[in-house]
């Protein structure tokens, strides 16, 4: 009870309350659309790699939110299985005591790159027909490209990922590449797979101080797009929704990769429903 009283549940800004409708909506259509397989039929899981303690508390209402676990949980027809991962103690000690005894929802308390490669995907595959949607939301630039990859090479996973522009633009993408700390460019190296990305990030333009002139927000969102696509092995990936601040700065965007193009058009609906929604 003690650890458990540490805890403090994460409070939430409006677009991250968008996202889980978001995920929420397509989960629930993907469920209903694996469930229905029968020539073959298909064992579909869901897997969370950072998936946080259970509920949020919303900051516009100061309520709690339920997260994209319970969410998920809560999703009829149900998944078959549910792998629910975080970094964090106390965090995967709440979402256990909420998980209760349901034989088929299994919570790792540990590093997703490491616990997704090691333990979840391999239960995912193809050959098996076993299909699943995984939700890839770290904070910042906690996720490695070898999982991404992984997961496209697989043809039998979907992905949202959060794609932390707000965390690169603060730590990684300075006009003076020099200065910045070599664990932000290795943490940005690993996100990216290579360091390629500084070749999308930056123009060969120089501003009058001779510094590096950087690309907008959307051309790196954009060339990450094309990367999912042409080197993780994605067939479908969706221009991505960005996601906002209460001043309307990007913080994210959310990116959605798949195989199936009935799976494009149903994530491209959702998106062009929720991009106008205001802010609060």
């Amino acid at each position: 009870m003690r650890e458990q009283s540490k805890l403090k549940f994460d409070t939430i800004g409006y677009w991250t309350e968008v996202k889980l409708d978001i995920i929420k909506e397509y989960a629930s259509a993907y469920s209903t659309i694996l469930a229905a397989q029968t020539n073959p039929s298909l064992y579909h899981v869901y897997t969370d790699g950072f998936a946080g303690a259970g509920m949020h508390i919303s900051r516009r209402t100061e309520s709690f939110v339920p997260g994209s676990p319970v969410n998920a949980l809560s999703i009829q027809p149900p998944f078959r299985e549910y792998h629910l991962i975080d970094l964090d103690r106390r965090k995967a000690s709440s979402l256990r005591k909420m998980v209760g005894n349901q034989q088929n929802v299994h919570v790792y308390e540990g590093d997703c790159n490491t616990i997704l490669l090691e333990r979840v995907f391999p239960q995912v595959t193809w050959g098996d027909f076993r299909r699943g949607l995984c939700l890839l939301d770290p904070y910042g630039l906690h996720l490695t490209w070898q999982v991404i990859e992984t997961a496209g090479r697989m043809q039998s996973i979907e992905v949202f990922l959060n794609f932390p522009v707000s965390d690169m633009n603060r730590n990684v993408l300075w006009h003076d590449p020099i200065r910045v700390d070599p664990s932000d460019l290795e943490r940005m190296n690993a996100f990216w797979g290579d360091e390629s990305w500084r070749e999308t990030a930056y123009t060969t333009d120089r501003d009058l101080f001779g510094l590096t002139e950087k690309e907008t927000n959307e051309i790196v969102a954009e060339g990450f797009r094309k990367r999912l696509h042409e080197k993780a092995g994605f067939t479908y990936v969706p221009e991505p929704l960005p996601m906002r601040n209460s001043r309307g700065a990007i913080v994210y965007y959310l990116f959605f990769a798949s195989q199936k193009p009935v799976a494009r058009k149903i994530v491209e609906d959702i998106f062009k429903k929720y991009e106008k929604r205001g802010m609060n």
